[in-house]
């Protein structure tokens, strides 16, 4: 199960960047899945909620997910999102976009100090 991976990952990465600024809590975390990742977004953001539970900087922290659909390019110079079969030429077209996933935003509260 990859998801597990992935979502330990985003928690972890949200926590560093939240300790490397002063937070004292992480209200959310923005992520995009690219279309392609073959990544269920549903059963991260379940495993996410898991792993906040018990962390105090962490905990009610929220994940926000945004799918990105492909965007693919082919040697004949079509340009857009298929990604199987240049509709114009029926060569493989190059995956440009579609397979990342990106922790986009991270939103903290710090003590004003």
């Amino acid at each position: 199960m990859h998801e597990f991976s992935i979502a330990y990952d985003i928690y972890a990465t949200a926590r560093k960047a939240a300790i490397e600024h002063g937070a004292r809590e992480v209200r959310s975390v923005s992520v995009e899945f690219g279309e392609m990742a073959m990544v269920s977004p549903e059963q991260v953001s379940f495993l996410f909620e898991t792993l906040v539970e018990d962390d105090p900087l962490m905990k009610g922290a929220s994940l926000t997910v945004s799918v990105i659909p492909p965007l693919s390019r082919c040697t004949c110079g079509y340009e857009g999102t298929e990604r199987f079969v240049c509709p114009r030429c029926g060569g493989l077209p190059e995956l440009l976009k579609g397979r990342e996933i990106l922790v986009t935003n991270i939103e903290i509260e710090v003590n004003d100090e």
